[in-house]
């Protein structure tokens, strides 16, 4: 501290003395008040974001410390330390290029969507309550009714679902879809691409290359089914009788179940709450014998809101009404997928944590279907979980392509490639506009190099 000290007290009495034309240090900036002199003749300026030397430095500073002002020209600013809880006010940046979702492996459990922890924590409230003999407090639609504000969602959303279906349908006579007849790949442009990334059980014969047919309205829009209930809190599916439910897009489901009324698929409509204790249902009102009027129905009724054949129930459109129709379907994407998240913030939807399976209700079925990981230790019961919105409304991710008649994708330029949902792919090529949420991860700002310069980068 004296060497310290000396310095200050020799700098003071020479402070008149300049470097290169410029005062060392002003008089009236020193004060022993203040911590000035933190490690020899290394000064930190509240300025600057790192330290600065007292030699070599030209640069203005308008506030030393509180209530002193400095002089202009200073080359050494010293000062007190910045404070902790000052804000530094950075500029928020959209994100330029975003990775799609891990791919996650099938040997393992999907992820749960909520913490097991909470999870945990409300199974012990519930069993707490039970064993005090209090029922368990249940709102719409836990407790069997409808949620008033959420029945015009559902049939905005079944609207929409029908409609997708018939846009996508009368895209696909002028967008070429390719589908690999060995795995899920899909590809949207004149031909297949040549990345070999197949997965399918005979692609070590083709050296992971795809084996490409023509591709249909399913493989833009993957049919995920589930089987309709007329009571979703009465008794649970059983193996031996899921032949007796039919089965239907899961996202009918859950807008039938949401208040949406279709005739030849009824449902029970509650007025009186349900009651459990715990985990076991008190009271659900009786069990009603399920009326089955669509046996007696018009089969063309019912494929509105089907994919099956869908290519050949609609015409093929004219050219100049292609870009009015991409982006119509494009809208009705985002209606689709934003009006499922809000239904299954409220409705219970399960979904399988080793395969595909969706069931939209309160519990699983108890169907043994399950053939993925270990399903031997499980005697083919479903894994049940909280679903998610991909799982009820799969994006499909496919390859963006740029130019769709230049020449396929290869294996060597991957890594600048953009991928995209499969709609929102086959709406673009045909005149669409696209989100901007969907445009980080189909990488538009990539210049895709030659073969042979991507050989020179690392």
């Amino acid at each position: 501290m004296s060497l310290l000290f000396l310095f200050a007290v020799y700098c003071y009495r020479n402070r008149e003395q300049t470097y290169m034309g410029l005062p060392l240090l002003s008089s009236t900036l020193w004060d022993p008040s203040h911590n000035c002199f933190s490690s020899g003749v290394e000064f930190i300026c509240p300025h600057l974001s790192s330290k600065s030397y007292c030699l070599g430095l030209k640069f203005k500073c308008h506030q030393f410390c509180k209530g002193r002002s400095t002089l202009p020209g200073v080359v050494v600013c010293a000062s007190r330390s910045p404070k902790s809880k000052e804000t530094v006010w950075r500029r928020k940046t959209l994100p330029q290029n975003e990775d799609l979702p891990p791919i996650l492996p099938k040997n393992k459990k999907k992820p749960y969507p909520i913490p097991f922890e909470e999870i945990k924590k409300a199974a012990r409230e519930d069993k707490k309550l039970a064993h005090m003999g209090i029922e368990k407090p249940l709102e719409p639609p836990k407790n069997g009714l409808l949620v008033p504000d959420l029945v015009p969602v559902a049939y905005e959303v079944f609207e929409a679902w029908k409609l997708l279906i018939k846009g996508l349908a009368q895209l696909l006579h002028h967008i070429p879809v390719h589908g690999c007849s060995d795995c899920s790949e899909v590809h949207v442009a004149q031909t297949g691409h040549h990345i070999r990334d197949c997965s399918g059980p005979n692609a070590r014969e083709r050296r992971s290359s795809h084996a490409w047919v023509k591709g249909s309205v399913n493989d833009i829009l993957v049919p995920i089914e589930s089987y309709h209930l007329f009571d979703p809190f009465g008794k649970r599916i059983k193996h031996d009788s899921r032949f007796e439910y039919d089965r239907i897009p899961a996202v009918v489901e859950l807008c039938i179940q949401a208040g949406v009324d279709i005739p030849e698929y009824p449902s029970r409509r509650r007025t009186n709450p349900i009651r459990m204790l715990g985990k076991k249902v008190i009271d659900r009102g009786g069990n009603l014998e399920e009326p089955k009027p669509w046996r007696f129905a018009d089969p063309s009724s019912l494929n509105d809101f089907d994919t099956y054949r869908a290519f050949e129930r609609f015409p093929r459109p004219s050219l100049s009404d292609l870009p009015k129709i991409a982006q119509e379907t494009m809208v009705l994407y985002q209606i689709v997928k934003n009006g499922v998240r809000k239904l299954m913030r409220k409705y219970t939807v399960k979904a399988c944590g080793y395969c595909t399976e969706v069931h939209v209700g309160p519990w699983g079925h108890n169907a043994k279907l399950c053939g993925e990981f270990k399903h031997q230790w499980r005697d083919g019961k479903h894994g049940w979980q909280d679903a998610t919105v991909d799982e009820v409304f799969p994006p499909n991710y496919v390859w963006h392509v740029r130019d769709p008649n230049g020449p396929p994708l290869t294996s060597a330029l991957r890594r600048y490639y953009g991928k995209a949902p499969a709609v929102v792919e086959v709406c673009m090529q045909a005149g669409a506009q696209i989100p901007d949420e969907y445009k980080p991860m189909m990488r538009l700002d990539v210049i895709i190099p030659d073969p042979e310069e991507s050989r020179m980068i690392w």
